[in-house]
């Protein structure tokens, strides 16, 4: 027997993500060590001027090759801040 859809508890993103409304905005990060480096650089870097930054979505990975080796990783996100209230 199926549970009522409405008896479900919301996972702790829903509850996370309810009643906000975003705004997305792109950015791209990049990095000699790695890809979880560019990342993390452009999600220090934006929180700097963004307020309520509150998630992020890679939409794009890429690397520069040098002689054979990776030498720099640019990585393209979506990321998402909420609006704050009027008033």
């Amino acid at each position: 027997m199926a549970i009522p859809w409405s008896l479900v508890s919301p996972t702790p993103m829903e509850r996370f993500m309810s009643d906000h409304v975003y705004k997305i905005v792109e950015l791209v990060g990049s990095s000699e060590t790695s890809i979880e480096d560019a990342i993390q650089t452009a999600i220090r870097r934006a929180s700097g001027t963004l307020r309520n930054l509150r998630w992020f979505e890679v939409i794009q990975t890429r690397g520069h090759v040098e002689n054979g080796e990776v030498r720099h990783y640019q990585v393209v996100l979506k990321a998402g801040f909420t609006l704050e209230a009027d008033g």
